[in-house]
């Protein structure tokens, strides 16, 4: 039996394989999958794990990289419009091998929420279940680092601009999340489970200024916009309007309260509490 990690190329396919390696699992029991050959080659050479180069829009390198047995960890794909059809190929792809156990990487409340990134998600947990195989579905809340950008701004003008008003998040660091695959991946109890996880703590977008401002040391302040606003600045600062629209989406989406719930399920799964806000952006500064 080997444990598979699909997007092992990726922030966190290489961030489960460190957790994995933490545990003790032995690196010969592991496959890095991903397409970057170079990539792939610099997780051997580094952490000695063996290697399959696959596509999800490659049926055959899938079906190459999967055996019996194996347990495999879906990390959810990048392309978005395309990414069903690619997680319904390594779910066949899995199900012809007879993998022990398939773990996926969801989206919070994927199957009620109205949060934009939502429908590829539930679509493929359907697929999953329907596929008949055990599976495990890590429906994983939003990162902190995915407020990289958000920092950068404030490094320069000393403001976090969003349209969030007073939602919050309960946001963790990939770290907790990849903690949270290898403990699935490796202990019993977790066929066809669903978790949510979330950070300990839900946050308001005036809380997100002070912790950047702590990381950088200066002081930050939130800048409350109407949507309108927000996508004007956000194209004026030279993003096309699909993603700058997008990104006011996701806004309105915390704006509702979409990421706000805290539901424990990844501190227990991991045995520790998330790791807090200011904490996970400081290596960002």
């Amino acid at each position: 039996m080997s444990i598979v990690i699909t997007g092992a190329t990726g922030q966190l396919g290489r961030l489960v394989i460190d957790s994995l390696l933490d545990l003790g699992i032995a690196p010969v029991e592991l496959v890095a999958a991903g397409r970057d050959q170079e990539k792939l080659t610099a997780l051997y050479e580094s952490k000695g794990v063996r290697t399959a180069q696959v596509d999800f829009n490659d049926a055959d390198s899938l079906g190459a990289a999967f055996r019996t047995g194996d347990r495999v960890l879906l990390v959810s794909g990048t392309e978005l419009g395309r990414r069903v059809e690619q997680h319904v190929n390594v779910i066949n792809a899995a199900r012809k091998a007879g993998v022990d156990q398939l773990v996926y990487t969801s989206a919070p409340k994927a199957d009620t929420t109205t949060l934009i990134l939502a429908p590829e998600h539930k679509a493929t947990e359907e697929a999953l279940i329907a596929s008949g195989l055990p599976y495990t579905i890590l429906r994983n809340g939003w990162y902190s680092e995915n407020y990289a950008a958000a920092l950068e701004q404030a490094r320069h003008t000393g403001k976090v601009v969003a349209s969030a008003g007073d939602g919050k998040v309960a946001s963790a660091a990939r770290s907790d999340f990849a903690a949270a695959a290898a403990t699935v991946l490796t202990t019993d109890g977790h066929h066809n489970a669903v978790y949510e996880l979330t950070g300990d703590v839900a946050w308001d977008f005036e809380e997100l200024a002070e912790a950047i401002g702590t990381v950088l040391g200066r002081e930050v302040t939130y800048e409350a916009v109407d949507p309108a606003r927000h996508l004007a600045i956000l194209t004026a600062a030279g993003l096309d309007e699909q993603t700058a629209g997008f990104l006011v989406a996701l806004d309105g989406n915390i704006r509702d309260g979409e990421l706000a719930s805290v539901t424990g399920d990844l501190s227990r799964l991991t045995g520790r509490p998330t790791v807090p806000l200011a904490e996970a952006l400081a290596p960002l500064a």
